[in-house]
């Protein structure tokens, strides 16, 4: 399908109904299925027409391949346009992703997400806000943004903000992966079903009501590893700045807590700051929208970052990993920094209106 937008590649988003189903498969699995701008509006499109759609009852996100859901957006465009555009293309593309996250949201119907393997980034957009979303034994998820120079997205602060204690906090400054036992905990996911077990869901939405499929085939995840960590995360993580973050880690005598600050500070010190600011902010907005808006003001900030070309090269393009952040010390990143990030954008302010996506469906 072509999307309205253009020139995605027919085979890019991979649309069908079967029974009463209608699926949506990511299928770029050489690039881990990351979402392009044409594959946006190409998935909103189709949803504005399911939610309309009496002959379809549920959707259902999938990924191609053996690897994952999503790994997220196609950040090369994100890193060319800061680097020698004039950010607009990446603008647009944030603009167009976050109206898609609050569709999935504010979806009328089930919105199955089944977030198998590697989930990241736009990957939690595109699964974490829908009605059902379920994990398996190969699922990692995780906003890995602040590696990037970048802070968590797609309304991640959303998600991340209203998780128990400061779960949210750990996972949004580390950049941490869970599996499914945990992004359950973690209220990223609702639902474990066992991989092998997947097609067999799936087969049964085409005639069946979710509940009715997910009686059969959901299970409980094995273990997780936040929960027993609990004490000295949220502990740790309630501080009311970075630096104290770090040094609660450094000294509560808990290697695991040692080893969580080491990765810490190999971060972007300025999207450490700014992401710690964006979940605070987040905890006291009051729906998602307001938070998308939010995070659309912080992402554009960030393509005047030269932290977002670095962090972007130094992991995708030369892969070196070994980014050099400017400012390189969080005790550099000022106060009037990180406000910069929220600054309103005036005439070029995102605005996401809960009319647009609440429709009735017709009988």
């Amino acid at each position: 399908m072509t999307s309205a937008g253009g020139d995605v590649a027919e085979t890019d988003v991979l649309l069908r109904v079967e029974g009463r189903a209608g699926h949506v498969t990511l299928n770029r699995p050489e690039k881990l299925n990351a979402l392009t701008h044409p594959m946006v509006r190409t998935i909103d499109a189709a949803l504005a027409a399911w939610a309309r759609d009496p002959a379809v009852a549920t959707v259902v996100m999938t990924g191609a391949g053996e690897r994952g859901l999503c790994a997220g957006g196609d950040i090369r465009l994100f890193h060319d346009d800061a680097r020698t555009g004039d950010g607009r293309a990446s603008a647009a593309f944030w603009a167009d992703e976050y109206r898609l996250n609050a569709r999935i949201a504010r979806f009328p119907k089930p919105y199955v997400a089944v977030m198998d393997g590697i989930v990241m980034g736009g990957g939690v957009g595109v699964s974490a806000h829908g009605s059902v979303r379920i994990v398996t034994e190969r699922s990692q998820v995780a906003m890995p943004e602040t590696a990037i120079g970048l802070a968590p997205d797609v309304g991640g602060t959303y998600l991340l903000a209203r998780t128990p204690g400061e779960l949210g906090t750990h996972l949004a400054l580390t950049g941490a992966p869970v599996g499914a036992a945990d992004a359950v905990l973690c209220g990223l996911a609702d639902h474990f079903v066992p991989s092998v077990l997947v097609p067999g869901l799936l087969a049964s939405l085409a005639g069946a009501p979710v509940p009715e499929g997910l009686a059969r085939y959901a299970a409980e995840p094995p273990a997780g590893e936040l929960s027993g960590h609990r004490e000295w995360i949220d502990h740790c993580y309630a501080a009311d700045s970075v630096e104290e973050i770090v040094d609660r880690l450094l000294g509560c005598g808990v290697p695991e807590a040692k080893a969580t600050a080491d990765t810490i500070l190999t971060m972007s010190p300025t999207a450490l700051k700014v992401t710690l600011a964006a979940l605070r902010r987040a905890r006291s907005l009051d729906s998602l929208e307001r938070v998308l808006e939010q995070e659309y003001r912080v992402s554009c900030a960030a393509l005047a970052s030269p932290d977002l070309v670095e962090g972007i090269r130094a992991r995708i393009i030369d892969k070196d990993r070994a980014p050099r952040w400017s400012p390189a010390s969080l005790r550099d990143v000022t106060d009037d920094t990180v406000a910069r990030f929220f600054a309103p954008l005036g005439e070029r302010e995102l605005t996401i209106a809960l009319d647009d996506f609440v429709q009735e469906v017709p009988q």
